[in-house]
């Protein structure tokens, strides 16, 4: 990667401050919430990310829009030129290629997205970044990242740069980060013992936030699920230890109250939803690994809570190489019934009878998301019906909506 970028003239030392995220869940959200908040501000934000949903655009936007087909195709074309045919993979030149845009484009801010891990990442070429993050870490990738989570851990944090603070969730094998962040003179910032994030005093939904600075009190985060109130507060903490003059309480509680980012807990109201009965939900979101499969069932968990008359049925369709038994497994007890899919465009789809064997029988088969819609038990309160297991399913059911 670093040959390829001294080939382009070193783009990556000609960015405007970066926040560098990396994490197996959370980190799409966490960077939702730094460009929210940046906006909020009226400042311009960059931002990487990978994978997209629809259209490859989505991966880079540059200054809060996504690039436009002829200036992708421009400085593609040239990346290629000037990597003269050296050996690189796709995600390394789109990488340089989205760098290269960055340094070019003025900006305020670049939220950079780890593609995979950390260490060895092809975003790992910041060598001082303004501030980083680490969200949740969960079993994912361990064919690349190791087998355990303090394995998988130590490669996210080699993200960690010296004297850059580093903001981190409630994450259990905080002791790597800590080392890590110890070699390298890193001030490591960690929920519940240097931030704290939780429901606002007085019950009226919002959340409150507070470290060494003080405590702001927010408005409920725009993106549903519990698990959303720790990636905003990451994204909180990365941001107040920059400390960049723009930042104002203001600009966090609106950034927290609008941010964006599709197939997480996303309500969907398109072609889909429109073919369920009146007054049903249809939710969609991309979580596919074990840490997903626990912070999905905690919104079940209140979805019954809430509404225990009504039904909630799952959608679920995987990659292969994914851990099926893992992610399903908080799952299956909180759902009314669960219906196996592989949609026919859906990259590396693990089949149908893959899912309803990690499931122990109690999936059915769908085997599309819209047969398994149409198969849903009628009659009784209005159902709750969730998709998930999987980014590349949930891209081929927004193309589905409309």
């Amino acid at each position: 990667m670093r040959r390829a970028l001294e080939a382009l003239g070193r783009p990556e030392r000609a960015l405007p401050p970066v926040v560098h995220v990396a994490g197996t869940n959370g980190k799409g959200s966490c960077c939702a919430f730094l460009r929210a908040v940046a906006e909020a501000a009226g400042r311009r934000v960059h931002v990487y990310t990978s994978p997209h949903l629809v259209r490859f655009h989505e991966r880079i936007r540059l200054a809060g829009e996504p690039v436009d087909e002829e200036t992708l195709e421009a400085v593609l074309e040239e990346v290629e030129t000037r990597n003269a045919g050296a050996e690189i993979t796709v995600f390394e030149i789109t990488t340089a290629a989205a760098l290269l845009l960055f340094s070019r484009v003025p900006a305020d801010l670049l939220v950079l997205e780890t593609g995979l891990g950390g260490r060895y990442d092809a975003t790992n070429v910041v060598d001082r970044p303004a501030a980083t993050a680490v969200t949740s870490i969960s079993m994912d990738h361990m064919e690349f990242l190791g087998d355990t989570l303090e394995k998988i851990a130590g490669e996210k944090a080699g993200i960690i740069k010296p004297g850059v603070p580093c903001a981190v969730g409630a994450v259990g094998p905080l002791a790597v980060l800590e080392a890590a962040a110890a070699e390298a003179g890193a001030p490591l910032l960690a929920r519940d013992r240097d931030w704290r994030i939780g429901p606002a005093p007085g019950g009226a939904g919002g959340l409150r936030y507070a470290d060494a600075a003080g405590a702001l009190d927010l408005p409920p985060p725009s993106l549903a699920g519990p698990h959303q109130a720790e990636n905003a507060g990451i994204a909180i903490a990365a941001l107040r230890a920059w400390n960049p003059p723009w930042l104002t309480a203001e600009a966090v509680a609106a950034g927290v109250a609008s941010a964006e980012w599709p197939a997480r807990l996303q309500r969907l109201r398109g072609r889909l939803a429109a073919s369920l009965p009146g007054g049903w939900e249809l939710w969609l979101d991309g979580g596919h690994n074990p840490g997903a499969g626990q912070a999905l069932a905690a919104q079940l968990r209140a979805w019954r809570d809430a509404a225990p008359e009504r039904p909630i049925h799952l959608v679920v369709g995987m990659k292969q190489s994914k851990a099926a038994a893992g992610f399903l497994a908080p799952l299956l007890p909180l759902a009314d019934t669960t219906w196996a899919v592989a949609e026919p465009g859906q990259h590396l789809a693990m089949p149908v009878e893959g899912i309803v064997a990690a499931s122990g029988g109690a999936a059915r088969p769908g085997p599309t998301v819209a047969a398994a819609l149409a198969a849903l038990p009628r009659g009784g309160p209005p159902a709750r019906v969730l998709v998930c297991g999987s980014l590349y399913l949930a891209g081929e059911v927004l193309k589905a909506e409309g």
